[in-house]
């Protein structure tokens, strides 16, 4: 069994999620969240919140209390990303409802697994973006990791670059120069330089953090 990849994502504070809408509605940060997932797309979760930070009305009932602590119980159904996740057996691991935004973290026991969850997310929330993407072991602390998003990249400087890397033009010595590499794509030397730096800027922008 492979390690599986968490995947870190957030929406705009998704109107279907009833853990979203009560954040929204209440004021409430809802961070302190237990929940389960069929395969069937099913989803029940049970949320701590400090009854003495709500500024509006809650629309579900307390099942019971801790002090000045609340827990509610509710289902996600229908137009929740919650749902939508438990349809690719994928397990929430921790979730953040601050009103504006909503903030899943979930694991996919495979990359292809993870492709297909993130597509029908992407159409059912468009709002839906990846944050992060971390597959163990992880080495470093948490402040040296970053997700690239090779999305950046044009079909044609993907393209280049994934050339220049399988005919070992990053390798010492090189396995092929630049003139060989733009001849096996059909374009100038100069046009491949160009991709190739333009491809290297954005997703160093990923490593480096640039925005």
């Amino acid at each position: 069994m492979g390690s599986g990849i968490r995947a870190t994502v957030t929406f705009d504070s998704p109107a279907g999620c009833p853990v979203a809408g009560f954040s929204r509605t209440t004021g409430a940060v809802v961070d302190s969240i237990s929940t389960s997932v069929s395969p069937a797309g099913e989803a029940v979760t049970e949320f701590l919140v400090d009854a003495d930070g709500l500024t509006g009305d809650a629309d579900l009932e307390p099942i019971f209390s801790y002090g000045t602590a609340d827990v509610y119980r509710t289902e996600h159904v229908g137009d929740c990303p919650c749902a939508c996740l438990g349809e690719f057996d994928c397990p929430i691991h921790r979730y953040l409802a601050d009103g504006e935004e909503l903030t899943l973290v979930f694991h996919a026991a495979e990359f292809e697994t993870l492709q297909d969850a993130m597509a029908t997310l992407r159409e059912e929330f468009p709002s839906a973006d990846v944050q992060q993407l971390l597959q163990p072991p992880l080495s470093g602390s948490h402040e040296d990791r970053r997700f690239v998003n090779r999305g950046k990249l044009t079909d044609r400087q993907f393209e280049v670059l994934e050339t220049a890397y399988q005919q070992g033009y990053f390798e010492r010595p090189k396995g092929a120069n630049a003139t060989e590499l733009a001849e096996e794509l059909g374009i100038s030397q100069s046009t491949f330089t160009e991709h190739l730096v333009a491809a290297q800027r954005k997703l160093l922008g990923d490593v480096f953090d640039d925005g």
